[in-house]
């Protein structure tokens, strides 16, 4: 363990031209939840990762990005839901304690019943994920970071939506956003907010869940690069 602590330190280390200039913030490991397991590996790689980035650059705000979802208990499921997301979030949240900011990824809620997480309910729209639609996640998540990791202020890092239906992508940015404000002005100390994705990406597996404000062509190929088309979703809102 101490080993792969030790590699991940010098990877940050060789990494320092890059963070020492004109860079803001450093995230040191992306979504860690993702590999419950390995908590104490990598909260202690976070921690070394940390250490070198601000020996090189003591001004550049560490932090990391978990990924969070909303968690809603149904009637019987409140105390197996309080232990779903303690077991697979508060534990990263709480991770966060010490670090300069916390970066939040969130996109769509879980249900959780007697016998743990719930199918997404029959007749919910879903995304190209298979995820329920859910726009309202995004404050719910900020707030319960907020109260479980308090003076550490969130940056939304990752929302958005799989969807080959634009007019739903800004019908999801917009509600979030609504939720981002209205978490705002109940004293959630937001610091920045990171749609995802820019580009339609190569996604767990698949180009086929198309989260990306600019659409990329992958059966045209032109001179050295795929051909971009920006969508309606990435347009300033007129009203």
């Amino acid at each position: 363990m101490l080993a792969a602590v030790d590699g991940f330190a010098r990877f940050a280390e060789a990494a320092a031209p890059v963070h020492t200039e004109d860079v803001e913030r450093v995230c040191t490991l992306n979504e860690p939840n993702m590999i419950a397991a390995l908590l104490p590996l990598l909260t202690q790689t976070h921690r070394r990762a940390v250490e070198v980035v601000k020996s090189r650059a003591p001004h550049v705000r560490t932090g990391w990005s978990v990924a969070v979802q909303a968690i809603e208990a149904r009637p019987g499921g409140e105390r197996v839901a309080e232990e779903y997301g303690r077991s697979r979030q508060d534990v990263f949240l709480h991770a966060a304690q010490g670090d300069d900011w916390l970066g939040i990824q969130t996109c769509t809620r879980v249900l959780v019943g007697l016998d743990g997480a719930l199918p997404v309910p029959d007749g919910a729209e879903r995304t190209l994920t298979g995820r329920e639609f859910h726009p309202g996640a995004l404050g719910a998540t900020l707030r319960r970071a907020a109260a479980l990791a308090p003076g550490r202020p969130p940056v939304v890092t990752e929302n958005g939506i799989a969807t080959d239906d634009d007019t739903r992508r800004v019908a999801d940015t917009a509600e979030a956003l609504t939720g981002l404000v209205g978490a705002m002005a109940d004293g959630v100390d937001v610091r920045g907010y990171f749609h995802w994705s820019a580009l339609d990406t190569y996604e767990w597996g698949s180009y086929r869940p198309t989260f990306g404000l600019v659409a990329v062509d992958r059966t045209t190929f032109v001179r050295t690069t795929f051909v971009r088309t920006t969508k309606p979703s990435a347009a300033r809102p007129t009203a």
